[in-house]
């Protein structure tokens, strides 16, 4: 930063201009590990402290890698499933393999996310640092917390999220919250991976609550969280967002291993049908409150169809679904209260 925007700072806005300064890297090193054995600790370890010693910051050197994760993450999970949907071998799993994202929608697609990285999600992500160090969790500090009780500490934050982000998206599918908020979304009837974060900026803010709230929630009962465990939380909950709105699901995709895991087959239903599956991760808020009923008939016809008959059949079945789905949107975006409940299950129609 330069001298002319820092003294501006120091003398209109001191408390921000503290988040600038930087130390040199002895100052760094007795400021931050000044009681550590640097030498004792193992290699992913030494070479955390040495970053924050290096950028001198601890704010600006958690804000950076906060930022670059996040983007490395969505863009390196995302750019693969465009590959593969380019590549015709793999149509074989797809989804809804009569519909075809184009060149366009990929290209607005991308710019809406960027904008929406950039100008919502940057500067939240900034204020990261403090917010965690308000809360008691560890940021800069060394050593990490046991492989246990990582484990233990993300198999909490998926489950909350998984609830958060039920009742949540239920709400943004409510008339004025549908039309308003949660429509840009659901462009993508065939979802892509890259799609996973293509919404308006105030869904993003809203549904990222159910990402962050639950390490933060969690601090308030402990103190022994470490901000690499909240790293390798959000690393896996962006991919389980990515390959959710892949179009894809192959032998070996997840839910086939883990039967209460959404995964693809789940929310792709979900953009095709606009009603049902609401879930990210889990399949239990549905499955309990009926809110996959539709699926699971639409899922049924799909397995009673012969063998020669399947590809037919699937394609009525999908045609059917996204014809019900925008007749279950249109009565949204009429104004009146949400009628998912009131499409009568495998038919179209009013009850």
């Amino acid at each position: 930063m330069s001298a002319v925007a820092m003294d501006f700072l120091q003398k209109y806005a001191p408390v921000v201009a503290d988040q600038f300064v930087s130390m040199n890297s002895t100052q760094a090193q007795n400021t931050l590990y000044g009681d550590v054995n640097l030498e004792s600790l193992n290699w992913l370890e030494r070479t955390w402290a040495s970053y924050y010693i290096w950028m001198g910051n601890p704010v600006l050197a958690t804000g950076v890698m906060s930022f670059l994760l996040h983007e490395i993450v969505y863009f390196g999970r995302a750019i693969p499933w465009l590959i593969i949907d380019a590549i015709p071998y793999f149509h074989q799993w797809k989804i809804q393999p009569d519909k075809h994202i184009t060149k366009e929608q990929i290209w607005k697609c991308t710019k809406v996310v960027l904008i929406t990285h950039f100008t919502c999600e940057l500067p939240l992500i900034y204020l990261f640092h403090p917010i965690c160090c308000y809360f008691g969790m560890a940021t800069y500090e060394v050593p990490f917390s046991s492989i246990g009780l990582m484990a233990a500490q993300i198999a909490f934050f998926f489950v909350f999220e998984d609830t958060f982000h039920y009742w949540a998206h239920r709400g943004l599918h409510y008339g004025p919250f549908y039309k308003n908020i949660h429509k840009l979304h659901h462009e993508f009837s065939a979802p892509i991976g890259l799609a996973a974060e293509y919404a308006h900026p105030l869904e993003v803010l809203i549904l990222a609550q159910g990402t962050i709230s639950g390490p933060f929630i969690y601090c308030l009962f402990r103190k022994d969280l470490h901000i690499l465990t909240v790293y390798i939380w959000i690393t896996l909950r962006l991919w389980q967002a990515v390959d959710a709105h892949s179009g894809y699901d192959f032998p070996w995709s997840l839910r086939h291993i883990i039967p209460f895991w959404a995964g693809a087959d789940h929310h792709d239903y979900h953009h095709m049908a606009f009603t049902n599956c609401f879930s990210t991760s889990f399949r239990w808020w549905d499955f309990s409150l009926g809110t996959d009923a539709k699926y699971h008939a639409y899922k049924k016809r799909l397995a009673a169809a012969k063998a020669n008959q399947r590809a037919k059949i699937e394609k009525e079945e999908n045609e059917r679904a996204t014809q019900e789905g925008l007749e279950a949107e249109r009565m949204v975006l009429m104004g009146g209260p949400n009628k998912i409940e009131k499409i009568k299950v495998g038919t179209g129609k009013k009850q």
